[in-house]
Order: C-alpha cells, then structure tokens, then sequence
C-alpha cells in the first residue's frame, strides 16, 4: 500500500504495524487495554489474507501464535498484565523451541485485577524474568502512537531475525492516547524474514546454529522432518538428560541476543551532552521528562535524558558511560521501582534517584521539574 497518514490510537498503531511486517495470525483473548488490538486485528487480518482466531483464554491464545509460527506465518498475540501472567510458561517454550512470536502487553495497574482502565509500568520484570528457567527475552518500549508502530514492525524483525519471543511493553497510556500515524510505503519497509534450511533433508538438523548462533528453521508440512520439544534437546531436537548438552543449549539460547545486544539495543539521548543531571526513563513518563527537561534548563539547569526504547537487553554499557558522565540521575517509573534497580546496579556509584508513581497517572512535567529542582540543589 502506499504511504498513508491517519489520525489513531497507539493500540490501532500497534495492529497496523504488525501487518505492515508481515504478521497474518493472531490469537487472541479481550482484555484491557488492550482489546482494541483485538478488535482491530479481526477487521484487518480477513481484509490481508490473514487469521484471527479469538480463544477461551491467553493460554491457548499465545500457544496458537507458537504454532502458526512453525507453520510459517508471522504471528502475533496481545494481552495486558493479568493475561501475560497465563502466558509466561508459553513464553518459555517459545524461548526452548525458538520460535519467532510477537507478545504485546499494554500494561495496567496491578497486581492481580488491579486498575484496568489504568497504565502502569509493572510488567517490566516480569517480562524479563516471568517464565522459569535461564534464558533471554528481547523487550521493546515504544513512546508515542508512531513507536507503536515502528516498533511493532522492530519487534518483527528481531523475534524473525534471532528466533526469539519479543515483547512489545506499552503503558495503557500510550496504547489509548491517539497521535498522527505515518504508515510507511509498503515497499520502503526493511523486513525480515527467518533463515530457511537449504541442505538436504537427510542432512537436515534442525537445531544446528549457524554463525550468527541461530538455526535456520524449517516449516511444518515441508520435506524437512524435525521433531520440537520443551525439553531439553540436542542438534536432532531429541530430548536428552546430558549435563553437556544442557549446558550448550542454554548458553547457545542466551548468547544468540547478548551476542547481538547492539543491534537489539534502542536508545535515545537527549540533551546529555552538557547535562549533570539525566533523567532514565521509557514509555510515558519519558513524555512529561521532555518538557521538564526543556522547562529546567530555561532555569539554567543542565539535564537531559536517556530514553530507553529496549529495556531488554539491557543497555549495561550505556547506563554505565551515562553514570560516569553525570553527578545524578532520575528515574521516573509507573511503579515501585523495576528499570531504577538496573540503572542503579550499572551506574553505581553515581546517586540514582526513584521518582516512584504505581498509580494510573503518569508522572507530570511540573512533578519531575520539582525533583529535577531537588537534586540540583543537592
């Protein structure tokens, strides 16, 4: 389709990135704030040539997606905190299995029921650390209604590129706020797609890396035969109780992202160049730190930001330079404190300073002026 302009809602965003990327299947369950990605989805899939299927619940939601994948579709799911809890030991066995999904959580209050109708930050480590076992997650936290696209269309590419379940976190005030979109030409788009086998099939091992430590992977219903299991497996994708061969896969799972971190990784800097005072933050407090950012420094007070747009990986190295450069950093979060402990465990022993708001109102411009005030005056 060619380029297209409309005026909509990071949720609507989010749908229409995914179909620009490729995605034809989604599964998934009503839940808010995230619904309207449902609703959207089962007029647009049907319109692509795609699949929507609306489950009893996030468990078979997310495990349709594992395997529409494996049947060679790009798929998607999207839930908010209540369902992505019933998804997290999915996520572990697209994580084992490797298999290429997309998991939006447009975050709300919590725990348990919580605020529905409200946004919060508290999914974060979840995210990372939801499921059981060791492994690593790729995790994406757009800002505006044009990064909900954008990096949809990322999250795609990634979870193609490394065979990885990849997260777009998006708190609900991003994913209802509604901006002006700009939908790319289709044919202006990068995208990827996952490596296919090319050897012969009698010489076809389905879990063999390649340089870049991922498999190439073959598809349900081709020449390839190949067997997927939770369970530990060798090079065949047989299960197998050896030590060594836990040892390898593991390491083999994690070391596929660290390996890459830099072209996972997504930061913004802004106004840091001068700054001794940076301000952490993602999502939609990062929104109301531009304009106190902007509001101190017309009071003379040299601060700036480092906006993540990826938590996961973590930007260690990024976080550790700015702690060096700085005499304080700020970190806003829509909850008790989940990316602070980060900041603080790689920016020590620079003074990290929690501005905590678990409540469905996001930090506000004039409330991060004050503590931007606060430590200035320290």
């Amino acid at each position: 389709m060619p380029r297209r302009e409309i005026f909509t809602m990071g949720d609507i965003a989010c749908a229409e990135g995914a179909i620009s990327a490729g995605c034809r299947y989604f599964g998934g369950y009503p839940i808010t704030p995230a619904t309207e990605i449902a609703e959207w989805m089962a007029v647009r899939m049907p319109e692509v040539g795609g699949a929507f299927v609306q489950y009893e619940d996030e468990i078979a939601s997310i495990t349709s997606a594992l395997g529409a994948s494996w049947a060679g579709t790009k798929a998607m799911t999207a839930t908010s905190g209540p369902g992505a809890s019933l998804m997290m030991e999915s996520v572990g066995l697209a994580v084992m299995t490797e298999t290429p999904v997309v998991i939006v959580n447009i975050m709300r209050g919590g725990p348990s029921t919580g605020q529905p109708t409200r946004g919060q930050q508290g999914d974060v480590f979840q995210a990372k650390w939801g499921s059981h076992g060791d492994y690593q997650i790729i995790g994406l936290t757009p800002a505006s209604v044009q990064e909900m696209f954008d990096l949809t269309v990322r999250a795609f590419n990634l979870s193609e590129r490394y065979r990885v379940p990849v997260f777009v976190l998006a708190d609900e005030v991003v994913g209802h706020m509604r901006e002006k979109l700009v939908i790319p030409d289709e044919k202006d788009l990068k995208l990827v797609d996952r490596k296919m086998p090319t050897v012969d099939p009698s010489d076809y091992l389905p879990f063999k890396p390649g340089d870049d430590l991922v498999p190439p992977m073959a598809l349900l219903g081709t020449k390839y035969q190949f067997y997927a299991t939770g369970l530990t497996h060798d090079e065949r994708g047989y299960p197998t109780d050896s030590d060594e061969v836990q040892i390898e896969l593991i390491t083999r799972l994690s070391e596929k992202v660290l390996r890459h971190v830099y072209d996972i990784i997504d930061v913004e800097k802004y106004m840091l160049d001068d700054a001794d005072i940076a301000i952490v933050a993602y999502g939609t407090p990062s929104r109301s730190a531009r304009k106190a950012i902007k509001d101190a420094r017309a009071e003379g007070i040299n601060v700036g930001m480092l906006r993540l747009k990826s938590v996961w990986p973590f930007p260690e190295k990024i976080v550790s330079e700015l702690g060096s450069q700085v005499r304080h950093i700020i970190v806003p979060e829509q909850n008790m404190g989940q990316i602070y402990y980060m900041v603080r465990a790689f920016a020590a022993p620079t003074p990290i300073h929690l501005m905590t708001k678990p409540a469905g109102t996001p930090q506000l411009p004039d409330e991060i002026l004050q503590k931007i005030k606060e430590v200035h005056s320290l």
